[in-house]
């Protein structure tokens, strides 16, 4: 009998919302020194799920929710496509919610967001990277080697049921964003640019300003929205910026879970009082002290697992939770102008760091929310990648610009 699980409480609503416009996929990459060889990956790939058969799944159709069943099938390894984060179609995937796909150095993973969350798809991406580089290096990576690296021990439990506090009131705000406008591509294409930044510098930067990274980093996009829509009058209504921090709840509870568990803040930025960098920097510290408390982290995982909870929606037919999502869909996006998240630092045992150059994050981009950020960092190398499906780069081109005239070492790629 085939193993079947439930979809934890966050993945429940991402493929009743989900579409060929609205993926909601997210891609890990990780850019070697030396060329990809497809039919070593595909053998990597094959052990890495029997490492963590958490990934060895397929979605099937329930009368109230989705539910996750074993698959049996191998994982497929394509070429990478021309745009990514797209939406993943199963069918053309061997079922799997995941997809491995390779470039002339680089090893991608894309993501349906039911599976798991950014922070575990990185333990599962870096076993696929380390098996890969032990067989395209076997003379390096001996058995004994590869024997003594352990597979972390995980779990599949729902942690949001396992954590959050019935009694607890949510403090959202229901004041509407500023939604970035601009032309989306007719194609349906993604748009990347990735900043690579000197991490030494960026970090003496912060230590200047008292404050850390994300802070500064999340200052600077709210700065670069500033100045290329509201100075421009592009924006008619005092409409905030709304910034979205994703935020790693393993963090703040004892969870080894390989599903899901996150949750978010909102930054919420009023323009008219915040006309220079620096009174934007001061608000981002004061709001991210206000709201990055474990009270505050509790409000809105709690407020959103009720949702999940309610007995009135649980018993609503899957069929009529789908026409009902993707209803409220354009205006639950309304509330968000637009979404960062800074994984940090990609730790890879020293032996495999001489064999990698760098890794980066993409989060796919919305029809209302047309632009997604993401970052990571790994030795002396920060990618700050914008994810976008409209033509008007010019919030990339501001936010570059930014960091250069702060003396910050940055070199930028768009494809």
């Amino acid at each position: 009998m085939k193993l079947k699980r439930k979809l934890d409480n966050s993945a429940k609503i991402f493929p009743i919302s989900t579409s060929k416009k609205f993926s909601t996929v997210f891609r890990l990459s990780a850019n070697l020194k030396e060329n990809i060889n497809p039919k070593i990956l595909q053998k990597a790939v094959n052990i890495a799920i029997e490492k963590y058969p958490e990934f060895r799944v397929k979605m099937k159709f329930g009368f109230f929710w989705y539910y996750f069943e074993q698959n049996e099938l191998e994982p497929i390894v394509k070429k990478e496509p021309r745009y990514p984060c797209k939406y993943i179609n199963p069918h053309l995937n061997n079922k799997y919610l995941f997809t491995v796909t390779y470039g002339k150095k680089n090893i991608n993973i894309d993501i349906f967001h039911s599976l798991t969350d950014a922070n575990s798809a990185g333990i599962f991406f870096k076993e696929i990277v380390y098996s890969y580089l032990e067989l395209a290096h076997s003379e390096e990576f001996n058995k004994e080697i590869r024997t003594k690296r352990k597979v972390e021990e995980v779990t599949t439990e729902d942690s949001y049921i396992e954590n959050y506090d019935k009694k607890a009131k949510s403090n959202a705000s229901m004041k509407k964003a500023y939604i970035i406008k601009g032309i989306r591509s007719k194609i349906g294409a993604n748009f990347v640019t990735h900043n690579f930044i000197d991490f030494k510098g960026l970090k003496e930067k912060c230590k200047e300003k008292n404050c850390t990274v994300t802070q500064y980093l999340s200052a600077v996009l709210i700065y670069a929205i500033y100045k290329e829509n509201y100075l421009k009058g592009i924006v008619k209504h005092n409409k905030p910026i709304k910034l979205c921090i994703p935020v790693d709840l393993r963090r703040y509870y004892q969870s080894k879970t390989m599903t899901n568990f996150f949750s978010y803040i909102t930054l919420e930025a009023y323009m008219k009082n915040l006309t220079e960098f620096d009174l934007i920097l001061d608000f981002v510290k004061e709001d991210y002290a206000k709201k990055l408390t474990q009270e505050e982290i509790l409000r809105t995982m709690s407020a959103n697992v009720k949702i999940g909870e309610n007995v009135f929606i649980k018993i609503i037919p899957l069929f009529l939770k789908k026409l009902f999502v993707r209803l409220s869909y354009l205006e639950i996006r309304k509330y968000t102008t637009i979404t960062y998240s800074n994984i940090g630092r990609v730790g890879i045992i020293g032996k495999y760091k001489k064999f990698l150059d760098y890794f980066t994050m993409l989060i796919a981009p919305e029809p209302v929310e047309k632009i997604k950020c993401a970052s990571c960092t790994f030795e002396n190398t920060l990618v700050f990648s914008f994810c976008s499906n409209i033509y008007d780069h010019s919030i990339e081109d501001r936010f570059y610009d930014f960091l250069k005239e702060q003396g910050i070492e940055i070199r930028k790629e768009s494809k």
